[in-house]
């Protein structure tokens, strides 16, 4: 990524991975605003440029995603109505490859619309209207949370098996298992959130999208070939635990319980 000019404001932090540490000059943070409305993403880029944040604008969720991939952002702030495709949507896409802060900022209030948007791995919701100085406070923490996490694992270990998140292979006891695409996604969710439960309908929408129709029988067939091809016992499995009645658990290197 090419670097990016330097500006000093207080209360802005560093965008995650800038060179602060190592003597180099600082870049701005890049915020990416995906919103319908014109007079909506000026507004946010006015007030997120006067405080010396870097802005790229999208007007709809195909160009957002598209931003997102040319202009690596550190923080996306998204509207849920957007005119090619839900903003629940580009929340998912987005959340499937890349770990950047999603902060949703919409005119809807409803409870559920903010859980759908949270599970769907939003970071932060905010409804419009809304006040400068908590949008500023929120994108703020935001920041401070993606610089200090650390990287997101490329390789998730426990017992004889190991998952390469990366290349999207799997070994037990150095023996390589294949895995068709679907159940590597599942796998492969899993152990990223390895010692979390994940329900059952977070794992659906994950792997087959927010628009599946469809019960959860499916991720159970799944699951069953999963374990077959990775666990030493099936009938008694320790790497994929089932949580009755939420979902499944992925049994990282802290774990020693088994799934009677």
């Amino acid at each position: 990524m090419a670097a990016r000019a330097s500006h000093k404001a207080d209360g802005v932090p560093p965008a995650p991975g800038s060179e602060a540490e190592t003597g180099a000059p600082e870049r701005p943070a890049r915020i990416l605003v995906a919103d319908d409305e014109e007079l909506m993403r000026r507004l946010l880029g006015s007030i997120l440029t006067k405080h010396h944040y870097e802005v790229v604008l999208a007007a709809t969720g195909d160009e957002a995603l598209n931003q997102a991939i040319e202009q690596d952002p550190d923080l996306v702030i998204l509207d849920l109505l957007l005119p090619d495709m839900s903003g629940m949507e580009v929340c998912r896409k987005l959340r499937s490859w890349r770990p950047v802060p999603i902060l949703v900022v919409s005119g809807r209030d409803e409870e559920h619309t903010k859980i759908t948007a949270l599970d769907l791995g939003a970071d932060d919701y905010i409804t419009k209207p809304f006040a400068t100085g908590e949008l500023l406070a929120r994108v703020r923490a935001l920041l401070r949370r993606a610089a200090s996490s650390p990287p997101a694992p490329t390789t998730v270990a426990s017992g004889s098996l190991t998952i390469d998140l990366l290349r999207r292979r799997v070994f037990r006891g150095g023996q390589e298992i294949r895995l068709t695409r679907t159940e590597f996604d599942i796998l492969g969710y899993l152990a990223q959130n390895a010692n979390c439960v994940v329900t059952s309908t977070m794992l659906v929408k994950k792997v087959w999208g927010l628009h599946y129709v469809g019960d959860t029988q499916t991720l159970r067939v799944h699951i069953g070939h999963i374990r077959r091809k990775i666990e030493p016992d099936p009938a008694h499995p320790r790497y994929i635990l089932t949580e009755q009645g939420i979902g499944y658990r992925f049994a990282g290197l802290a774990e020693t319980a088994v799934n009677e």
